[in-house]
């Protein structure tokens, strides 16, 4: 898999696409993640990338001439199964989106920040529009950090066995993994549940599923009805 990300603010990425997960699947291969400064093709004297928006109002936008240059180089050089713009009133992202994303070869996520960007950039480009929530960020970047984290993480050979993705919170839809513990088995007077202690698989596996069962049904309770713990 390939991953381009466009963006205004290139530093933001450096440290999380060294790190952890991301780090071992460009690694061992498995994707390539490219960073594109939009400041490398604005080419005035001042390498503005920004202007005060038309019709008034606070806040500046990002101009439509670097985004043009830049998407339509990468264009030029392979097909993009999605051309991601991160916008407010874009699909919420969710686990099932990283399971579609994680299936593509090449993806592109253009990234949005100060005001917004002209709008005249998603028109020309964007398949998919994309939102990390009902709130405000700075800018895109960080739902282009959520994407590629997620969106790493499930392809094959990136994980261990030991580390699979098949068993995480809302794989298999709406529902939430158990808890899980490790050694010791007893600190400062709080104890791992017993059958976990014993051995015995079908027990566990039980204990799991009526764990996992009651943190769904709190989860739901929390984001659907409003209700606090």
């Amino acid at each position: 898999m390939r991953v381009d990300i466009i963006t205004a603010v290139p530093e933001f990425f450096e440290g999380p696409l060294n790190s952890s997960i991301i780090k071992r699947g460009q690694g061992k291969g498995k994707v390539e993640i490219f960073v594109h400064n939009l400041r490398d093709y604005a080419h005035d004297k001042h390498r503005m990338i920004d202007d005060k928006p038309f019709g008034g109002g606070a806040g500046m936008v990002l101009k439509v001439e670097p985004f043009f240059e830049i998407i339509e180089k990468l264009k030029s050089e392979r097909d993009y199964d999605s051309v991601v713009f991160t916008a407010p009133h874009g699909k919420i992202y969710d686990q099932r989106e990283a399971n579609r994303y994680s299936l593509y070869e090449n993806i592109m996520i253009i990234c949005g920040h100060y005001k917004g960007i002209d709008d005249r950039v998603r028109e020309a480009f964007a398949t998919d529009l994309v939102s990390i929530g009902n709130y405000v960020l700075t800018g895109g970047e960080l739902l282009a950090m959520v994407m590629v984290d997620s969106i790493v993480r499930l392809i094959p050979g990136v994980l261990n066995d030991s580390e699979s993705a098949l068993d995480d919170s809302f794989q298999d839809g709406e529902s939430i993994g158990a808890p899980c513990y490790t050694r010791p088995a007893e600190f400062r007077g709080m104890k791992v549940p017993e059958v976990l202690l014993q051995g015995d698989h079908g027990k566990v596996k039980e204990w799991r599923a009526e764990q996992s069962k009651n943190l769904t049904e709190i989860w739901k309770k929390i984001n659907k009805n409003g209700a606090q713990l």
